[in-house]
């Protein structure tokens, strides 16, 4: 089974029992809980859009591991070309869904991890590629969703990992033996680890020799005894919890804390252990993908920004006012920058060793930096466009009320011709797309923070030739 379908998803799923808490309960059935159903909602949209004829073209790839077709979440980006149809399904499935889908994190880590275990085995003699390739290959002959694990909870910020006061604050390894490993600590923000399959955990900085217990990546399944998943809150959770509209199709997305408390990983499922000089390697190559990935994402939604602006001031008689129509340029000058530059590091991507590409990290993380800054003001001026009834509008269940439902629907009418209910679920999908707290954070700080990706800019970039440039068009011969 190369492909599935969202049915056999969802059977997937009830196979596996992950420890989880929510709210401060234990949950036997965390993918049936309100808060965690929209999330499995938005996963179950990719599989049928892999199912689908018109959009599988780009969600599906041939897989250079089995020779099948396989979902291009689980794939190696072995050219130019996969990583542009990358950007461009993510763009696609943003677009249908109208924010996060949850399978972006996997898929890079599988490229990152892949580049770095190949790279490792050629210095010291391990066997992690090979093993590696084997995790892979079994991803994709089940389609299985898998999370990455990559951000430490940290600690002391200005201390190394080996330096801290409690040892626990970066994951490490606590115990070796003849099977396997066993690892301690905890990833915080782990986007869609509820409705995944599998974990794959990477390092989440550099390390030094004294670092090397933290220098550990492996792979482990969503159930795995001694790990537990606590729910991360977010805004406007007042809605799912009341079976209310959430404005985009009762998508949402989640990124709870994952604890591992003296998890066990058997030897075939470790692709680093100790080799500290390819933790910061992995981790930069999984930011640079992951920040390409959201150039596809964020514009995307970006688009869907513009579209609910317009359909807002439409359905208000305002479509036609012309500095309403000049935000729109404004906006979507942001949006297709964001794109250009993805599509840009793209195709100026350079193959590895390993023969998986890697993105070009100046153009990936400029991407990044315009959605961490500029994207902030196509969500402001979506909102200046939809107005104030974006905020406080009486709930679903006012509206289904016969005593009052008729006169909010009387008050609250726009033009003629639009349903005011449809005027009301426009201003619901502004206010999920506006003041959604996880999604305006992860334009901020998904996939690193804004410096991290300015240092990146300029570790890439060589400065000294265009000072050389610019002494030559001076006549500066030094």
């Amino acid at each position: 089974m190369a492909i599935k379908t969202p049915e056999q998803y969802y059977q997937s799923l009830k196979e596996l029992k992950p420890t989880a808490y929510i709210l401060g309960e234990k949950v036997e059935n965390p993918t049936e809980h309100p808060l965690i159903r929209h999330m499995t909602a938005a996963v179950a949209k990719t599989y049928e859009m892999e199912n689908d004829p018109e959009s599988k073209a780009l969600l599906t790839t041939r897989s250079n591991l089995t020779g099948e077709d396989v979902s291009r979440f689980l794939s190696f980006y072995n050219s130019q070309q996969d990583l542009i149809d990358k950007v461009r399904m993510l763009k696609l499935l943003s677009q249908n869904i109208g924010g996060c889908y949850m399978r972006c994190t996997g898929m890079d880590a599988i490229n990152a991890v892949g580049v770095e275990t190949y790279n490792c085995d050629k210095k010291h003699g391990t066997e992690y590629w090979p093993k590696f390739q084997e995790f892979v290959k079994f991803m994709q002959k089940n389609d299985y969703v898998l999370f990455s694990g990559v951000t430490d909870v940290k600690g002391d910020r200005m201390l190394r990992p080996s330096q801290q006061s409690d040892p626990d604050m970066y994951l490490r390894v606590v115990d070796k033996n003849k099977d396997g490993i066993v690892v301690r600590g905890a990833k915080i923000h782990q986007t869609g680890s509820m409705c995944a399959h599998w974990a794959l955990v990477v390092p989440t900085r550099n390390m030094q020799e004294d670092d090397k217990d933290y220098a550990v990546c492996f792979a482990v399944p969503n159930d795995a005894p001694g790990m537990t998943h606590v729910y991360g809150r977010g805004t406007l959770e007042a809605q799912p919890l009341q079976d209310c509209d959430l404005g985009n199709a009762n998508y949402s997305k989640a990124s709870p804390m994952v604890l591992f408390n003296d998890v066990f990983v058997p030897w075939d499922k470790v692709f680093l252990c100790g080799e500290y000089e390819y933790a910061g390697p992995m981790v930069i190559n999984f930011g640079n993908y992951h920040r390409h990935s959201h150039g596809g994402c964020k514009c995307g939604v970006g688009d869907v920004y513009l579209g609910a602006a317009a359909v807002a001031a439409e359905y208000s008689g305002l479509s036609k006012v012309s500095h309403i129509r000049n935000k729109y340029a404004e906006m979507l000058k942001i949006v297709k920058a964001i794109y250009g530059c993805s599509i840009a590091a793209s195709v100026e991507a350079t193959e590895t060793p390993s023969g998986i590409y890697a993105v070009d990290p100046v153009l990936s993380n400029t991407s990044k930096l315009y959605e961490g800054k500029d994207l902030a003001e196509v969500i402001r001026m979506m909102v200046e466009i939809a107005g104030g009834m974006t905020t406080d509008l009486p709930s679903d269940k006012d509206f289904e009320n016969p005593e009052i439902g008729p006169l909010l629907k009387k008050y609250l009418k726009g033009i003629d011709g639009v349903d005011t209910m449809d005027r009301i679920k426009i201003f619901r999908l502004v206010e999920k797309l506006a003041f959604e707290s996880r999604d305006i954070v992860s334009n901020i700080h998904g996939a690193g923070s804004p410096e991290t990706h300015r240092m990146t800019i300029l570790r890439n970039y060589d400065l000294n030739s265009s000072k050389k440039l610019a002494k030559k068009l001076a006549g500066i011969d030094s």
